[in-house]
């Protein structure tokens, strides 16, 4: 248990990139979230779990899901990239642009840079905007921070990798795994 805590207070601190979270700081379990825009099962978990979680728990209060990326190849790092400018800070925004990504990620593996480029058109960017984003040395810097510490600190090695309440789970999920989870740590 006291490696558990030890990650839980490894996940508490500020990271390089602005926190983006759906749900009350002041929830009893915190949720955090590795993905890579191309993982398929990231996908899976955005279009399947994350929309049951939030109807049960994150919009009850009981669960603070917090989600950091941790892109597997330079698709991924630059859809990421791609994300945060869309987001410019707004969670609303973040969790709107990364649906959106994980929607076209068929495209995005096939196409990248056409797909980069109507990902950022849905979000009233143009193509200079978003090859300007894209390119933007300082948020390459900072998901480069965030990615080495997830790897290094938290060991993370594949998404999607999640922490609930410091505790580390790998891979796949399904709503009903993670309910079970979270019914027994809100029991506590």
């Amino acid at each position: 248990m006291a490696s558990q805590s030890t990650t839980a207070e490894l996940l508490a601190k500020p990271m390089a990139l602005p926190e983006m979270a759906l749900g009350s700081a002041k929830a009893r379990v915190t949720m955090v979230g590795y993905f890579s825009l191309t993982c398929p099962h990231c996908a899976d978990f955005e279009e399947n779990v994350l929309p049951l979680l939030r109807m049960k728990y994150i919009e009850s209060g009981k669960v603070r899901f917090v989600l950091r990326e941790f892109p597997l190849d330079l698709t991924a790092l630059a859809a990421a990239i791609l994300v945060r400018c869309i987001a410019a800070g707004d969670p609303k925004k973040y969790f709107d642009a990364l649906a959106q990504s994980f929607i076209l990620q068929p495209a995005l593996l096939a196409r990248p840079l056409e797909t980069l480029q109507t990902i950022g058109h849905r979000f009233g960017m143009d193509d200079s905007a978003v090859e300007a984003c894209v390119k933007d040395q300082a948020q390459l810097d900072k998901l480069k921070s965030d990615l080495q510490f997830a790897s290094e600190q938290l060991r993370v090695e594949v998404t999607p990798t999640f922490f609930v309440n410091g505790e580390m789970l790998k891979g796949t999920m399904t709503f009903e795994d993670l309910d079970k989870k979270l019914v027994t740590l809100l029991r506590r």
